[in-house]
């Protein structure tokens, strides 16, 4: 069964974001799609040092739940991760997970995955929160799922998310379209088209 990673970046496990996220879970598990939900917790998260060992290693210098995710990320068809809107932007919790992840990890490991982004705000920032988190997959040859509108999720806790109708609806449509096209792909290579074959990356460097 086809299977979607879901990373609750807020430090509250069971706040706003994880109310959106259950929403699409449900809506997930309930066109055939398996679910995992992982709550980053409130420990510190270790930056990205640029210390270059991952490349030698293949894994984080930072044993952590980016090495858990690294280890198990061939399971996964889709990933959705969400976050709190901390000064126009996602929290450092969330994107130091994702500094690390993305970085540590072969590219190629990514290639061909469905990618969505979620945020939760009391009232503005959203977007560019949205966008941040959007460049991960951009740079990694994921297809990034959209919805009816931004995925966001408006209140100031869980009971108020709940009362957000265009924002769970919203997280609705998101999880029905990664189902459609999670499905569709695997149709797709069964009948036999093959994904594309990328070319090896080119660096052009701006400074000689």
């Amino acid at each position: 069964m086809a299977k979607v990673l879901l990373v609750n970046g807020s430090p509250h496990e069971n706040g706003c974001v994880s109310t959106a996220m259950d929403e699409i879970i449900s809506t997930l598990n309930q066109n055939g799609i398996e679910t995992e939900k992982l709550w980053l917790g409130v420990k510190p998260m270790a930056d990205c040092i640029a210390c270059g060992q991952c490349q030698k290693n293949g894994r984080c210098v930072f044993d952590d739940e980016v090495n858990k995710i690294a280890a198990k990320l061939d399971e996964y068809d889709g990933i959705i991760v969400g976050s709190p809107v901390y000064y126009g932007g996602p929290n450092g919790r969330l994107t130091s997970f994702m500094d690390r992840l993305f970085f540590s990890v072969p590219k190629s490991r990514f290639s061909g995955k469905f990618g969505a982004a979620i945020v939760s705000c009391r009232r503005g920032g959203s977007t560019a929160a949205f966008e941040r988190l959007n460049q991960y997959f951009l740079m990694e040859n994921m297809h990034v799922v959209a919805s009816q509108y931004w995925n966001q999720v408006h209140g100031s806790n869980a009971e108020q998310v709940r009362q957000d109708e265009e924002g769970m609806q919203t997280m609705r449509t998101l999880a029905a379209n990664m189902a459609f096209l999670i499905h569709a792909k695997q149709k797709a290579l069964e009948s036999g088209l093959e994904q594309p074959v990328y070319e090896k990356s080119v660096f052009t460097n701006f400074i000689r």
